[in-house]
């Protein structure tokens, strides 16, 4: 069955898109509007739903360390596995298993206005990586857009570079094709589809290649390409997976200031926790599928932004529900955000948040896609309505309540609930109830000890500098609201009124 649009031919689909584009808004505005008007006309009852939301938050947060220490433990394990040793060796009896000596990689990395000090070191990765590299097919997928200055670079890795791979290849996405946004998504399916030309010629099985499409100043872990061949091998439904490797932001951390360093370690352990819950979790970023999966359901989607995360339900609804994520416990090495200036950083680490926030384009389409696709089983439809829909709530509106909304019976409320029980202990029960909430947020951080890089040697104090990074989780009630709920009500907002974003590149900056 075909994905939807987003934009819909008929009047039909065009009502439903519209109707589920300004259900997110809708909801976040609903909640946030009621608790002001509720704690004026029902203060009781407001006070009691902040202590059960706070005590829930306590138990995510408990739930959350303990997915974190799972996932860090798997992380440690897995990277100290010799996984080429490992698939060279395996034997299986599983049915359909494939030897992988006839698989091949196919490594997409787009780009645009990036420089050669961000693109080399991704492109060194793959040629550092524990993986005979007469099985890699590799492609530098530049912008039309990007100009001369960009076939230029191209050029210069190509010469660097052309060599040390099976397959070398070079595409150029062609700017303003019908039908087309500016975003990741329309350029790395060019790329594939470029790719997929030169795999007919060489008579490869597109059921042999594994594509992966990767940020371009992504520095895979040597052992990454290993490691995703044998979960080939050994599942017997490696046509219906994708393979989720773990994002962290360590290519530049410590050049970074505090508050870009945390949102960087939020966003690892977020995608830590999700790699546990393995009936939610969908791609991110980095990602990798197999190729004849890609060319069956029609390649990346070319007008939305959120390219990574809407290519797994294009798989969950071509394959009626019968698609999962295989989470892959290694890293692979991204930059956190750095500008010029402390105030231009926090500026593009708002929109780096707001574009990965925008990923609530995602809803109406699937909204739409689950009620046209009637064999998609239920449960698995609530799963992912749940995630999809109450994840992206919480995200717009948890900090606000906990940070400041907290409050409002107490002010809003009249004279005669201020004397209550209640209202004197409301205080007390939200402080005690968010202090043993932040021991999950201290475990994330301590965990971030044992996963950082050495620090740079320019730096001379590095044994402090390292400490700052648990101090730096005291700017978590700081940041909650300006770097977390505002660039999802942003997001939610501007799709709700029809102002439909573009991709924008996060700006890359290396010391």
């Amino acid at each position: 069955m075909s994905f939807p649009s987003s934009k819909p031919a008929n009047f039909k689909d065009y009502y439903l898109q519209r109707s589920f584009e300004i259900l997110p808004a809708f909801l976040t505005w609903f909640i946030l509007v009621s608790l002001f008007i509720f704690s004026f006309f029902l203060p009781v009852w407001v006070a009691i739903f902040i202590i059960i939301f706070d005590l829930y938050w306590l138990i995510k947060a408990i739930i959350f360390s303990f997915y974190t220490i799972v996932a860090y433990r798997k992380t440690r394990e897995w990277q100290e596995i010799d996984w080429l040793y490992k698939i060279k060796n395996q034997k299986s009896k599983i049915k359909n298993f494939k030897n992988w000596q006839g698989l091949y990689h196919l490594i997409i990395i787009p780009t645009y206005n990036e420089g050669l000090e961000i693109l080399r070191p991704s492109f060194q990765s793959l040629v550092d990586s524990n993986y005979p590299k007469d099985k890699m097919i590799v492609v530098l997928a530049i912008e039309e857009r990007a100009g001369q200055d960009a076939l230029k670079r191209a050029k210069i890795l190509e010469k660097e570079f052309s060599d040390k791979f099976f397959i070398y290849i070079t595409t150029v996405h062609p700017s303003n094709i019908r039908g087309e946004a500016k975003c990741k998504g329309a350029n790395i399916t060019w790329a594939a589809r470029e790719a997929k030309i030169v795999l007919d010629k060489k008579k490869i099985n597109y059921e042999d290649v594994i594509v992966s499409a990767f940020d371009c100043d992504t520095r895979v872990h040597p052992e990454y390409f290993a490691c995703v061949s044998y979960q080939w091998m050994v599942n017997s439904d490696r046509m219906r997976l994708s393979f989720q490797p773990l994002p962290m932001y360590h290519n530049n951390i410590w050049d970074v200031p505090s508050f870009a360093r945390f949102v960087a370690f939020s966003s690892t352990f977020w995608q830590m926790i999700q790699s546990i819950s393995l009936d939610r979790i969908v791609t991110f970023s980095s990602h990798s599928m197999n190729f004849k999966t890609l060319v069956e359901v029609d390649y990346w989607p070319v007008n939305t932004i959120s390219d990574d995360s809407i290519i797994f339900f294009k798989c969950f609804s071509h394959y009626n529900g019968n698609y999962r994520v295989q989470p892959i416990y290694l890293p692979v090495f991204m930059d956190a955000v750095i500008a010029d200036t402390w105030f231009k950083t926090f500026f593009n680490q708002y929109k780096q948040l707001r574009r990965w926030a925008y990923g609530v384009e995602n809803v109406p389409l699937i909204l739409r896609s689950f009620l046209a696709n009637k064999k998609i089983p239920l449960s698995k439809k609530i799963a992912h309505i749940h995630k999809e829909i109450g994840g992206r709530l919480m995200w717009a509106t948890a900090p606000i309540i906990i940070a400041g909304l907290g409050w409002l019976p107490l002010i809003l409320g009249s004279e005669e609930f201020r004397r209550t029980v209640i209202a004197f202990n409301l205080p007390r029960m939200v402080g005690t109830l968010m202090t043993i909430a932040m021991l999950g947020l201290i475990v994330s951080m301590f965990l971030s000890f044992f996963l950082l890089p050495p620090v740079p040697k320019r730096y001379k104090h590095r044994k402090l500098k390292r400490f700052f990074v648990v101090i730096s989780s005291l700017l978590a009630p700081i940041i909650a609201i300006p770097l977390g709920a505002l660039p999802m009500i942003d997001a939610q907002m501007r799709l709700a009124l029809g102002k439909y974003m573009e991709f924008w590149v996060t700006e890359k900056t290396r010391k």
